[in-house]
């Protein structure tokens, strides 16, 4: 017999044995299938700002980016990166030494932790979690150890309990992987919050991982502050940040750490082996949307704040529990006032029940018990598609 040797073990490794085609692919496929509203995959379903566009194709004609970029990153987004956070937050970054343009944050989180984590290290990160965190920490061999946010129905948000963050640490922890804004419950961590985080990670002499790309997306009375900005951090955070989620352009996939010299230079030896450079003239795009007015960011954060309140408000009266985000451009809702209890089941049905897509959370979850009852929507679509769905929802569970 000629043809591929057969095999009786599995193709796919034991690391990833646990991770198929994601929710977020499934989900998709089943919005397109049955023509039903997509509020489940984060994208907008507009584009960003026309001069940032057309920075971009300025660069494609002037043939800049069309080859391979620096390794680091083209040196205008990398200064621009800089300037940003030295604008917005008061850090101060080399951009020749630490700063790093990644393919999207998502290459930003794996180089990072392929970096910075040994087979055997455990990884202490905030349950819910975005799902690449899991299959990094599992390609680099090392183990996560969650740590959940707790739903208060009385302030309609998650919460951390840093008591248990504390007992999650041992003598095996290399490092916290933190995401504020959070992904998917909308949690800002209060700088009360991540001044506690901070010294933990000084005391037990841990790394930290945080993940910043809704930066720009905090409502009401909420406030990001980067955790590299409190004492003792700078020299053992990486911080990651996009510009996907800020300017509306999640295809371009230009993302970024910033770091102390030592831990770029250990994430930059991962990134090279993975994409080693990526989107060129975008970069160039990006570099001029970071300098865009405060205007801009105020602006952006005004509409979603609309239309989070717009999805919110139809959502309440459709009868979810409403957990109303403090930030990024997702809503977390709870489906057991609906009678239901099974978040899978119910995502899977929803298309056909009331031509609408979510995401169930417990694809976040290690504690899939935890997540069960929690379904996820995003808001980061047009004012009309957003009326639409609300109405869809609710001619088909309102009372």
């Amino acid at each position: 017999m000629t043809g591929m040797t057969s095999t009786a073990r599995p193709f796919l490794n034991r690391r990833l044995a646990e991770f198929g085609t994601t929710i977020f692919a499934e989900m998709s496929a089943l919005a397109a299938a049955t023509g039903a509203i997509n509020l489940g995959q984060g994208f907008p379903d507009t584009d960003g700002p026309a001069e940032v566009r057309e920075a971009a194709v300025r660069a494609l004609r002037d043939g800049r980016g069309n080859q391979y970029p620096p390794g680091p990153g083209v040196p205008e987004l990398r200064t621009a990166i800089a300037d940003h956070q030295r604008r917005r937050y008061g850090l101060s970054f080399d951009p020749d030494t630490e700063v790093l343009v990644t393919a999207g944050a998502t290459e930003a989180i794996a180089a990072t932790l392929l970096a910075l984590l040994e087979p055997g290290d455990e990884v202490v990160a905030l349950e819910p979690y975005y799902d690449s965190y899991a299959a990094c920490i599992a390609m680099a061999g090392a183990s996560r150890v969650p740590v959940t946010l707790r739903p208060d129905p009385e302030q309609a948000r998650f919460r951390l309990d840093l008591d248990e963050l504390r007992d999650a640490v041992t003598g095996r922890t290399r490092l916290l992987l933190i995401n504020t804004p959070h992904n998917p419950t909308g949690t800002v961590l209060t700088r009360e919050e991540l001044t506690a985080i901070a010294e933990l990670a000084v005391e037990r002499d841990l790394l930290v991982v945080t993940d910043e790309v809704y930066e720009h997306l905090v409502f009401d009375e909420a406030e990001h502050v980067p955790l590299a900005t409190l004492p003792g951090m700078r020299e053992r955070t990486v911080t990651i940040g996009s510009a996907g989620k800020t300017f509306s352009f999640t295809g371009w996939k230009v993302g970024w750490v910033t770091a102390a010299p030592g831990l770029v230079t250990a994430v930059r030896s991962a990134k090279q082996f993975l994409t080693y450079v990526s989107s060129g003239p975008f970069q160039y795009a990006v570099a001029e949307a970071l300098a865009l007015p405060d205007s801009y960011f105020a602006d952006f954060r005004a509409d979603m704040l609309a239309k989070r309140d717009l999805l919110a408000a139809g959502l309440a009266d459709a009868g979810f529990g409403v957990f109303r985000p403090a930030g990024t451009y997702f809503v977390t809702t709870d489906i057991r006032p609906l009678g239901e209890s099974d978040g899978f089941a119910f995502c899977r049905s929803l298309p056909e029940r009331a031509g609408v897509v979510a995401i169930p959370n417990a694809v976040f979850y290690d504690h899939k018990d935890a997540g069960a009852p929690y379904v996820r929507f995003a808001f980061c679509k047009r004012t009309e598609v957003l009326a639409d769905a609300t109405e869809r929802l609710r001619k088909a569970f309102a009372h």
